[in-house]
């Protein structure tokens, strides 16, 4: 019986944070101004991204990736009953292929880890490393549990830095 109330606690905390952590988002000015979101269909250990996601789907266009082969495609999220599951078990949507990267004004990315410089770890893969320089002009706000702020994350050269770190206050 413990285990199920410390799992219990566990999804309880992991809610209240991300809806701190989604505020915070959405309080930030690059939000409030941008129209195209690209958002991250979170994973049972990411900040929970599911509700957010419907939220603002009415009020703003949400661009969710999609993993093909070794890349991310983005298309429009058109609501939870366009999602299927695919890679590694996250819901994708099934909706339109979204090219016009230039009119992408914010992307949500997630990560392992970040540092106060604006570098960020994924999970090995590369997706985004991939996927970001194809969307240069765009904001970019990580977003991530405060433990997963850190004090440095090795990058190279070529690693695209997020523009803002946003975690719990």
């Amino acid at each position: 019986m413990a285990s199920l109330k410390t799992l219990h606690e566990v999804t309880t905390t992991h809610r209240s944070q991300s809806a701190e952590i989604l505020a915070a988002l959405e309080a930030h000015p690059a939000f409030g101004a941008a129209y195209t979101v690209l958002l991250y269909h979170s994973l049972p250990d990411e900040v929970d991204t599911h509700d957010f996601i419907r939220k603002w789907s009415g009020r703003k266009q949400i661009l969710l990736p999609v993993v093909v082969g070794d890349d991310l495609e983005v298309r429009v999220y058109t609501g939870p009953e366009d999602l299927a599951v695919g890679a590694y078990g996250i819901e994708e949507p099934t909706g339109e292929l979204f090219t016009d990267y230039a009119a992408i004004d914010l992307v949500v990315v997630p990560g392992v880890a970040f540092d106060r410089n604006g570098n960020r770890l994924g999970r090995g893969k590369g997706y985004y490393d991939r996927l970001l320089p194809r969307i240069p002009s765009a904001f970019k706000a990580g977003i991530c549990y405060p433990f997963q702020l850190v004090e440095e994350v090795p990058s190279e050269p070529f690693d695209i830095r997020m523009d803002t770190i946003i975690t719990q206050q």
